[in-house]
């Protein structure tokens, strides 16, 4: 019998505790099973106690690994040994590294000598089988050493999991062959298997949209996440023979303070990434909403007054995955140099500090740095001076974190790196890119503190999608490619604004200051104008342009709120908005910031109709502006303007003033300042053959293809619910209600006007879809009137796993007499619906919605009024409060 090999007798000693339990088992088991699978569920067990106390990491993966060889062996053990003795059986994969999590995949390989093994199908075959019966979900496969060569030779991932394999029993001289033939000497050479892992992983970072800061990353396949950890180690491994990433230092390849780095970051995902497997009970390595507070108790971690305990324990997750991104780029690029360039390749130099290598930036000497720091800005500004550079030399990359306690207060006080600011901010390119870049590198922190203290925050929430520093350079972004000619088909409105601005840079600045007041506590906007006027001051800037910045980051919500749940059909919403804005400039600086924030925001956040609501509130504005603030327009001129162009379009359709004064003649003066003359034109082209004698409902659904959106339009006999009939019918549907107008039509009618968009933010054009949503909402008005309805649709997961305290006020909306009813409460099915049937039970008339939704909360005004068109009074305002807040408990908890 050959011999075998040395991990097999440490796996199976007789004082290995699973053995020793297991074989105790076995000696009074009536069958096998249960004594394995009790013995597995024992270890599980035990190994999730000592994780509870706190054991360290690092021993819990690999006592895993060391108890699944014990139960394998022993199970392999049940083949007859003669035929055990010509194959090897190997652990490959995360298993083969010795590193298992509760739930981590257990991929075994049979290993066959060339020469036939007789019998072997069915033995295997039944250890195989024994393994899944016994609860180990394993990943399995029997290959010659040919079969391996052929393999890996096809699919790198295959070489990969061959060069990661651990012999845990068989002849060492047949695992020899394979760990030979599979080889870099053999296949994959270092400088092709070094190419392949890098495309590999620029393909997984594309997954998951080249970022860290997903709301819901992956522990494992992330940009940060484990698998880079692993790109590092299978690289070093391939071309350098190491088994450790501690062979990376006697390389010189890390440093030793950068490898406890790399081995920390590595142990706190593994803490995750193992209370995540006790969490589900399964392999799960998605963070997901559903289990980010979990965790964040699971690991430690309170609730303090400025932050939950879940955004802390979620900046830590962030803070180490970008850590981990860092030093995966720069090893990553250290390698490249080793293993695919050049190494003798002469310097060009640039000046007396840098020269380019490779078609890389390095400084031409280690103490650069530290003999002149404002060479820690200037390797940004060299970098958009060059675009054709590749980037920054690895060398280099670590000379730079080494020395970043060089940008102290005595650094960020000096005029000098005052202007080399300013200069990379005014770049003609490359502003995005390299501020970036300094994010990554940690400058941008230490020249602003404050942009320190937020990187890697998160909002527990649906509406943020990203980190507040992620956000801050994403609106950034947007608004640089508004600057820029090449981009101005995307949003050719905001860049013509743009570039005509007087300093570009003014607007950037708002952009990376809007959010840095955040975590603070108090209002973030208020903090961070504070915050960005003193550094503008610092800087150098002007008083003027101090001011216009902190102004645009007090004010960097205003336009959106405004035109989202304001009434701007109303002339003193707009006067009022006017008078805070002041002046074209810096109602053409708020424009693009908003625009750009609201888009950086959340990639679904964005959609054709809110960009159309944004840019005809911002054309009110700046026709109130040039009208002159003292002499706003007036109601009577508007209904007037209004009526004057929907003549025209319907007499060059054919209609005369008779017939359009016949219909016009239900309407009161508010229809006309709440609807925009192509609507009024479209809602009389299909209500002149209808009188108020008709009783069968008009329903009509069109494209509108100047704001983006779908109006749905329902003139009908007045009934109650008949809201709360056609926001079901909608919701039903899966439409967005963004927009009800409710108007009355003479004595018994009233025509409502919905603006929808599908739930993914398209507007509806398809005509088989149109017809549906025609003949839904005629089903649902058609249905008795007394029968209140309801919505039976499920809420989305994500929106489940959150609590959104119901908060309702009252105000009285002089101008137009009627109340004003802000709602604030958890988004869910049928909303809407429960709110119009609470209208209806408290005597309540609706004439607008303004339906707003952030992320897991809805956030809705209603402009009403009592059955006489009054401003509610206090007490009819408590009674709605009242009915609302049971209305919507009641529907929050069946949805849960």
């Amino acid at each position: 019998m050959e011999r075998e090999a040395g991990a097999a007798r440490v796996a199976t000693r007789p004082d290995n505790p699973v053995v020793a339990d297991l074989q105790r088992r076995l000696a009074i088991a009536t069958e096998p099973i249960s004594a394995f699978r009790d013995t597995l569920s024992i270890g599980a067990r035990q190994l999730e106690a000592r994780f509870r106390d706190g054991a360290a990491i690092e021993d819990l993966v690999r006592e895993r690994a060391s108890t699944v060889d014990a139960i394998v062996l022993a199970a392999w053990h049940r083949l007859d040994p003669r035929l055990r003795a010509k194959m090897c059986l190997l652990a490959v994969g995360g298993y083969g590294r010795g590193e298992l999590h509760p739930a981590s995949d257990i991929d075994v390989m049979v290993l066959l000598p060339a020469c036939e093994v007789p019998d072997w199908q069915d033995a295997v075959a039944d250890f195989f089988t024994f393994l899944w019966d016994i609860g180990l979900e394993i990943g399995h496969s029997v290959r010659t050493v040919a079969d391996c060569v052929r393999e890996s030779e096809a699919d790198v991932t295959v070489a990969t999991t061959l060069m990661e394999s651990r012999l845990l029993e068989g002849p060492d001289e047949l695992y020899a062959s394979m760990r030979e033939a599979t080889g870099p000497a053999s296949i994959w050479p270092s400088d092709r298997f070094f190419s392949a892992k890098r495309d590999e992983q620029i393909a997984r970072h594309h997954r998951y949209h080249d970022t860290a800061y997903n709301l819901e990353p992956n522990v494992k396949g992330s940009p940060g996440g484990l698998r880079d950890i692993q790109m590092i180690g299978w690289v070093a491994k391939r071309h350098f023979g190491g088994e450790t990433l501690s062979g990376l230092v006697d390389q010189g390849f890390l440093t030793e303070q950068e490898l406890v780095r790399l081995i920390e970051g590595q142990a706190f995902l593994w803490r995750v990434r193992f209370a995540l497997h006790i969490l589900t009970g399964r392999r799960e390595d998605r963070l997901l909403f559903d289990h980010q507070i979990n965790i964040a108790g699971l690991l430690g971690y309170e609730d303090a007054a400025t932050s939950l305990a879940v955004e802390q324990f979620m900046q830590r997750y962030y803070r180490t995955v970008m850590d981990l991104s860092r030093l995966n780029e720069m090893l990553l690029q250290s390698f490249e140099e080793a293993i695919l360039l050049d190494p003798q390749a002469r310097p060009q130099r640039i000046d007396e500090h840098f020269q380019v290598r490779n078609g890389y930036l390095e400084v031409t000497r280690n103490n650069v740095f530290n003999r002149e720091p404002s060479t820690l800005l200037k390797i940004f500004l060299l970098l958009q001076q060059k675009p054709e550079l590749k980037g920054v030399s690895a060398g280099t990359i670590r000379l730079l974190r080494n020395n970043l306690d060089l940008v102290d207060e005595e650094f960020r006080q000096r005029p000098t790196h005052h202007r080399l600011f300013l200069e990379i901010l005014r770049a003609p390119a490359g502003v995005t890119r390299e501020l970036r870049r300094m994010n990554r590198y940690g400058v941008l922190g230490r020249y602003i503190p404050a942009f320190e203290r937020i990187v890697g925050r998160m909002q527990y929430d649906l509406f943020h999608a990203y980190t507040v520093d992620a956000h801050t350079l994403f609106v950034v972004s947007n608004l640089r490619r508004f600057a820029l000619p090449r981009f101005d088909h995307e949003f050719p409105f905001c860049s013509e604004i743009m570039q005509a601005l007087p300093k570009m840079e003014l607007a950037y600045l708002a952009g990376l200051f809007h959010d840095i007041g955040k975590g603070r506590g108090g209002d973030h906007s208020e903090l961070g104008a504070v915050i960005a006027e003193s550094f503008c001051i610092e800087q150098g800037l002007s008083r003027y342009d101090a001011r216009l910045v902190a102004w645009l980051v007090r004010h960097h919500l205003f336009l959106s709120v405004t035109a989202q749940k304001k009434d701007i059909s109303d002339p003193q919403v707009i006067s009022d908005f006017a008078l805070t804005v002041g002046d074209q400039t810096h109602l053409d600086y708020l424009y693009v910031l908003t625009v750009a924030d609201v888009r950086g925001t959340n990639p679904k956040l964005w959609n054709s109709w809110k960009a159309s609501l944004f840019r005809d509130f911002y054309l009110r504005t700046k026709q109130a502006l040039r009208r002159g603030l003292e002499n706003p327009i007036d109601k009577e001129e508007l209904v007037r303007a209004t009526r004057d162009k929907a003549e025209q379009i319907l007499r060059a359709q054919g209609l005369d003033q008779p017939t359009l004064e016949k219909v016009w003649s239900e309407f009161s003066d508010d229809y006309f300042l709440t609807h925009s003359a192509e609507e009024v034109a479209w809602h009389t082209q299909r209500l002149v053959h209808f009188g108020p004698a008709d009783t069968e409902a008009v329903v009509a659904v069109r494209r509108l293809e100047r704001s983006g959106g779908t109006a749905v339009m329902v003139y009908a006999p007045e009934h109650w619910y008949t809201f709360a009939r056609i926001t079901a019918a909608l919701d039903e549907l899966h439409l967005s209600v963004l927009d009800a107008r409710i108007a009355p039509a003479g004595e018994a009618h009233t025509l409502d006007t919905y603006l929808v968009l599908e739930s993914g933010g398209g507007a509806i054009d398809d005509p088989v879809r149109i017809g549906e949503i025609e003949a839904t909402v005629k089903r649902a008005l058609a249905r008795p009137a007394d029968r209140p309805p309801r919505v039976n649709r499920a809420a989305p997961r994500q929106v489940r796993m959150f609590r959104t305290p119901t908060r309702i006020e009252f105000s009285v909306d002089p101008s137009r007499q009627r109340t004003v009813m802000e709602l604030t409460t958890g988004d869910q099915p049928g909303l809407l619906c429960e709110i119009g049937k609470a209208f209806v039970e408290s005597e309540i008339d609706l004439r607008t919605a303004k339906i707003v939704t952030v992320g897991e909360r809805a956030e809705d005004v209603f402009f009403i009024t009592n059955r006489r068109g009054e401003p509610l009074s206090e007490s009819h305002c408590e009674r709605l409060r009242e009915r609302l807040l049971k209305a919507l408990a009641d529907d929050s908890a069946k949805a849960t």
